[in-house]
């Protein structure tokens, strides 16, 4: 087994940290309370407001209860400072989706396709100290490359750590204040990821797993993820198994490991049939993992088992996929679990952090945890035992036909909330701006197969190519959901128009070992990659390239989306009483769209929103706030993309602010020097990765 030995770059500017925050601080600011040992103080005093795990806190609310920038000033912010991340790697990253933290005055973020730690003085944008990995053939072979979306934060009172996993699956600590490898954690400050995992990857170069979220960390203990390859053509069923493991936050060492496709004699086992948990993978948690210190529990939501449209090598529910997990935080053990899709294969995996909220239904307190998804459902349930707030029924879905498939004949539905997203793609979706553009709508889609959510995938014949799905990109993705927890009212984007078809064909010797993978009558059937994979600046490939963004989609009309607008909101659901308070449209109308002829001679159309499947939410004492995903151009504001606030009570939006790029990250905020600041990671189109930071004008 050949082992690559990764060459370490540490940079320390002469600035240091704490003389960078004495310049621009206000007097006091530092002056705090030490925190605890194993805990995180999340909100300071004295001028400063801190940003310090990936959703702002353990529970995923990704709120703050900063509100110097309010509805009445949203409109008078000002680009405070901008931080590039070219440099940060072999060359520009166009995919940045890391979203900062921000500890006592100093903000800390991964970028740049070396996946580069830094860290910046949060008042100005000065760069104080870099850390990066040179990882070689393993990085240029990661499945998960790029920036990555974050890192997490430790403090012991005494001792402050920034923790975070490489392109090629390795878990470093760095000390916070120089950026140099803790000696005392794992080799060097090293943990390698891809050993100690209960399974064998072979060469550990080209051993298929990595992960792009942040490292979750509650107390002393530090837990990771598993991802894979984004694409819907794997090389093999049997493909590593995506395990959790937690590791001591002080010396690196493995404290447990849960098995998310169980071994034999695990509860879940017998769930795949004919043995099949023995030579089937992926299964693992590539979203944030979420923590209820109170109650000791971790909550994992669990991804799909390979392969994302295919499950004939497994037949069965397949435990844990698609499911729900808490497990114990000391010691790994399921405590209780939900499957949301029994034998997944519409490529509907949990994709977002779970939200855990203090609500009151029917007059009484709850403890729960709430689960946006791809599906446009809202899963709630009670956070201590599993059981569900509001019944989730079993209903008969269609079987289909694909040979070798196994079908499960129900699928769990929420009878509350009611579905915030639009979930399958019917005749009553399709565009129907007018009776024209109606029919050419129903003569392309004759081609296809539509149908609600579940609709299973077929095998594309010159008659019939796919089903046409809101599945893969649809409802709410990785960014997921945010919640105030003073009202228990969740803020979810999701999009209505990722429009895509399914079809499923034979793949060509040596492609893959998965007997039906995605593919189009009349076409070659090809290996189909992510946009993250063997992008790393190891990587003799380019990552995502330059290109104009807010195009049509692929299944169009005259050059107009498939189907109706909505094409991507924001949704306010109400916890407390499983109800939608209000829903908006959300980002500018395309340009292609609100130009179209067809369009103009209506006298134009409300706002559309926009799809995509990138938008992560901000919530503050007042507002929620998000950015658009999309280059826009009109009367008000050049080609660009806006920052937009909207009153939380309501959906009124309170105010927008121009962007020269596109949002491609979650926004933050946080305060130093009794000043609060929002951080927008950008990207795409033409514009490489940079972090824009807004703030209010000085008084003059």
């Amino acid at each position: 087994m050949r082992k690559t030995r990764p060459m370490m770059i540490t940079r320390i500017l002469p600035l240091s940290i704490a003389a960078a925050l004495l310049l621009n601080a206000a007097p006091g600011a530092l002056a705090q309370t030490p925190a605890k040992e194993g805990t995180v103080s999340a909100r300071t005093t004295a001028g400063v407001a801190n940003w310090t795990t990936y959703n702002a806190d353990l529970k995923g609310s990704r709120y703050s209860p900063l509100d110097q920038i309010n509805a009445g000033n949203f409109n008078d912010l000002e680009i405070a400072w901008r931080f590039k991340t070219d440099i940060l790697g072999s060359r520009p990253e166009y995919k940045l989706e890391s979203t900062p933290l921000a500890v006592d005055g100093v903000v800390y973020t991964t970028g740049g396709t070396r996946r580069a730690v830094v860290a910046l003085n949060g008042a100005t944008g000065e760069l104080l100290w870099t850390y990066a990995l040179h990882e070689g053939k393993r990085s240029a072979e990661s499945p998960r490359a790029l920036s990555g979306r974050g890192l997490s934060y430790w403090t012991d009172g005494t001792k402050r750590r920034i923790l975070y996993t490489t392109i090629g699956y390795r878990l470093v600590s760095l000390d916070a204040d120089t950026g140099r490898p803790d000696p005392d954690f794992g080799t060097n400050g090293i943990v390698d990821l891809k050993t100690d995992f209960d399974q064998d990857l072979g060469d550990l170069d080209t051993g298929e797993v990595g992960v792009h979220s942040a490292p979750a960390v509650a107390g002393n203990t530090i837990i990771i993820g598993a991802a894979f390859r984004e694409g819907f053509t794997p090389r093999t069923h049997n493909n590593t198994k995506g395990y959790v493991r937690a590791f001591d936050v002080r010396t690196g060492k493995r404290i447990w490991t849960f098995h998310t496709v169980p071994k034999k004699g695990e509860f879940g086992y017998e769930t795949w049939l004919n043995n099949a948990a023995d030579v089937n993978g992926n299964t693992g948690v590539w979203t944030q993992v979420s923590v209820d210190e109170d109650l000791g529990l971790a909550y994992l939501a669990v991804e799909s088992p390979t392969s994302d449209f295919y499950g004939g090598k497994r037949p069965g529910p397949n435990l844990f996929g698609n499911s729900l997990v808490a497990v114990d935080l000391k010691t790994g053990e399921r405590r209780w679990h939900y499957q949301l899709i029994h034998h997944e294969i519409w490529d509907l995996d949990n994709s977002s952090a779970p939200l855990l909220m203090d609500v009151t239904v029917d007059g009484k307190p709850r403890k729960v945890v709430g689960l946006p998804s791809k599906q446009g459902f809202f899963y709630v349930f009670d956070r201590a035992t599993g059981e569900p707030v509001w019944p989730i029924k079993e209903v008969k879905v269609a079987k289909g036909d694909v040979p070798g498939e196994w079908y499960s004949p129900t699928q769990p539905m929420p009878t509350k909330p009611p579905v915030y997203a639009r979930n399958g793609v019917e005749e009553k979706d399709l565009i129907d701006f007018t009776p024209e553009l109606k029919a050419k709508a129903l003569t392309l889609t004759s081609k296809y197969k539509l149908g609600p959510v579940y609709t299973p995938p077929i095998v594309s014949t010159p008659e019939k190519f796919g089903v046409i799905n809101n599945w893969a990109q649809g409802g709410t993705n990785w960014p997921g959901g945010s919640f105030d927890p003073e009202s228990g009212i969740a803020y979810v984007y999701a999009c209505g128009a990722c429009i895509s078809s399914t079809g499923l064909l034979p793949p060509p010797a040596g492609l893959s070992d998965i007997p039906l993978v995605v593919g189009v009558a009349g076409q070659p059937v090809v290996m189909i990659k992510g946009p993250g994979e063997g992008a790393g600046a190891d990587s003799p490939a380019p990552s995502s390239p330059p290109g104009a963004g807010g195009g049509p989609p692929r299944l169009a009309v005259d050059g107009l989306p498939l189907v109706k607008p909505p094409y991507g909101t924001i949704s306010a659901i109400d916890v407390n009483s499983g109800t939608i308070k209000w829903q908006i449209a959300h980002g500018e109308t395309p340009d292609f769209v609100r130009n179209h002829p067809v369009i103009k001679a209506m006298g134009g159309i409300a706002r559309t929103g926009q799809a995509t499947y990138q938008i992560g939410t901000l919530v503050t004492k007042t507002v929620v706030i998000a950015g658009e995903n999309q280059y826009t151009t009109t009367p008000d504001h050049p080609r660009g993309a806006m920052l937009r606030a909207y009153d939380k009570q309501t959906g009124q939006e309170v105010g927008a602010v121009y962007m020269p790029s596109t949002q491609s990250g979650s926004p933050m905020t946080y305060m130093v020097g009794a000043k609060q600041y929002i951080i927008v990671p950008t990207s795409g189109g033409n514009a490489s990765g940079e972090f824009i930071a807004y703030a209010l004008p000085n008084k003059r």
